[in-house]
C-alpha cells in the first residue's frame, strides 16, 4: 500500500516540473506527471523485488531520487528533440 506515495511524490513532482521547465507547449500536459509517475513506482517495485521492506529507508530514498533525477531528464531531451524536429519540419516544407 505504501507504493501509492511513491506513486504520488512521483506525480506531484512531474506536474510540477511541467509548468516549470520551458517547452511546456510543444509536449502533452500528462507527459510528466506519468514519467514522475512510473519511475517512481518502478523503482518502488524493483525495490521490493530486491528484498528491501518499507522499513528501510533506501526504498523511500531511492523511489523519490529516481524521478527527481529522470523527469527533468528527459523533458529536457523530448523538448529539445521536439524542437529540432519542427526545425527541421519548417525548413523541409518550405514554411517561414
Amino acid at each position: 500500500m505504501e507504493i501509492l506515495l511513491a506513486f504520488l511524490f512521483g506525480t506531484a513532482y512531474g506536474a510540477v516540473l511541467h509548468y516549470l521547465m520551458p517547452g511546456r507547449t510543444s509536449r502533452g500536459g500528462v507527459l510528466a506527471p506519468i514519467l514522475g509517475t512510473v519511475t517512481g513506482g518502478a523503482a518502488w517495485l524493483a525495490l521490493t523485488w530486491a528484498g528491501l521492506d518499507t522499513t528501510s529507508p533506501w526504498l523511500w530514498l531511492v523511489s523519490i531520487a529516481v524521478p527527481v533525477a529522470v523527469v527533468p531528464v528527459t523533458l529536457t531531451i523530448l523538448t529539445r528533440t521536439r524542437a529540432a524536429h519542427d526545425t527541421r519540419e519548417r525548413v523541409r516544407m518550405r514554411i517561414a
